[in-house]
């Protein structure tokens, strides 16, 4: 029996190790780090054998196959060793791709990936298509794919996909993908090099034919360039430019159709432009226009993200958590159009705010730092004449932005870095925010 050896514990892992089970694999799974108890009640469901806190490299090295969890580098000793002792190693994607008969629809870029996935989803459930969301957000892959062999079959899957989860890709070859932008982030995991990080958004490409579709940003200069210096193959390409978006209107002069955003809840330019590349996919799956409209006018943006908490005191709060890197936070300024607080802060991943500079001096009134080393935010905007107050929770935050805030204004928690020094992840910290701002009512 081949042995199938799982690194890392998370729903990517353990999606993987419930599927290789079904598939009559031996699988071991095994984790540096303590195991939820979630995830060790699935695997204990299902006779998995597993191990925490550290590998037994013997048995690691004994397979014939190993999953790798997208949180873990590839440069790491137990990663270096395998590849060393010449065993695959692949992603969670990977393997689950390898044993679906669903067709589906990849989206990947540095920012929109949950908005944009969760909007096909929605557009496409409304179309009246049996689909699954998973990826990145929701279910893994491959527990989707598990659930797949048990009869519950799809006919989509809409999945989210980071670039981590794209590395140790090799014939994975969704029928619709995208990539809706490349901005710099987790360099660290790509030597900070770009050129690594904007060749590992393209691996959802490699594998596509003439007959599948690619959506993208044709105003993203990382993209253009990338697509003039290498070949992607014969996919058909399908370009998604501001350009198209008129007047609170989304032209498909191919569909001979057009969308009307006026009732739909998507602040800014930026989800216009994830609306418009949500609905090209839906009508490239075959959804009918009048379905897709109406996706459109019932859908709820996602929690983290310009998520409106409350109005208080004459204040708009906005919940803006999962604005992890300096791009999201320029797409979170341009669209409020009132006097901003901007609730800044984390851990910090080499942020350039020359990015927001200009829309920081335009919009915000003071910027409240969220965070156990502010250095880099308070030297940026020291000399910026700008208030900057400094705290250690989500209720300190919440408290000095409702002192520095009058009625007409608007709280933006839209934080440019990482949460894990006060937090857990970016959902404890918006759902932190979001009950501070409650308790200020």
């Amino acid at each position: 029996m081949e042995k199938v050896v799982i690194l890392g514990a998370g729903e990517s892992g353990s999606g993987a190790a419930i599927l290789a089970r079904k598939l009559g694999f031996d699988v071991f799974l095994t984790d540096s780090g303590l195991i939820k108890d979630i995830f060790k009640k699935d695997l204990e469901n299902e006779g998995i054998l597993y191990e925490e806190s550290g590998h037994e490299m013997e048995r690691v090295l004994s397979a014939n196959l190993v999953i790798k969890s997208p949180g873990i580098p590839g440069n790491t000793p137990a990663v270096l060793a395998i590849i060393e002792k010449g065993i695959p190693v692949i992603s969670e994607i990977e393997f689950a791709a390898r044993y679906s008969k669903v067709k589906t629809i990849g989206i990947t870029g540095s920012n929109g990936k949950t908005t944009t996935t969760m909007l096909t989803f929605h557009l496409m459930k409304q179309a009246g298509f049996k689909v699954e969301v998973g990826g990145n957000v929701g279910f893994s892959f491959a527990r989707l794919v598990a659930a797949e062999l048990d009869g519950n079959v799809s006919e989509w899957y809409v999945l989210e996909l980071s670039s981590f989860q794209l590395d140790d890709i090799y014939t994975y070859r969704p029928d619709i993908s995208m990539i809706l932008n490349i901005t710099p982030d987790h360099l660290d995991r790509y030597e900070y090099r770009m050129e690594k990080y904007i060749a590992a958004k393209f691996r959802i490409t490699q594998s596509q034919l003439p007959s599948d579709f690619f959506i993208f940003n044709a105003d993203n200069d990382n993209i253009r360039q990338y697509l003039n210096d290498h070949q992607v193959g014969s996919v058909s390409r399908l370009p998604v430019s501001l350009d198209q978006y008129n007047g609170g209107k989304l032209h498909f002069p191919q569909y001979e159709t057009t969308f009307d955003l006026a009732n739909a809840n998507l602040r800014g330019a930026h989800n216009w432009f994830n609306a418009y590349c949500a609905s090209m996919a839906s009508l490239l799956a075959g959804a009918e226009p009048k379905a897709v409209q109406e996706g459109l006018n019932t859908f709820q943006n996602v929690e983290h993200r310009l998520e409106f908490v409350a109005e208080v005191g004459g204040v708009e709060y906005i919940n803006d958590s999962k604005a992890t890197n300096v791009d999201s936070v320029y797409f979170a300024l341009g669209a409020v159009n009132k006097p901003i607080v901007l609730i800044l802060g984390g851990v910090d991943k080499g942020n350039d705010y020359r990015q927001i500079e200009g829309l920081v001096k335009e919009k915000v009134k003071a910027i409240v730092c969220m965070g156990k080393d502010n250095g880099p935010i308070l030297s940026f905007f020291e000399h910026s004449g700008i208030p900057i107050i400094q705290t250690l929770s989500a209720e300190e935050a919440v408290a000095a932005a409702s002192k520095l805030s009058v009625p007409g204004d608007v709280v933006v928690l839209s934080p440019a870095c990482a949460s894990f020094d006060l937090f857990a992840n970016y959902e404890d910290r918006g759902r932190r925010f979001k009950q501070a701002v409650i308790d200020l009512g």
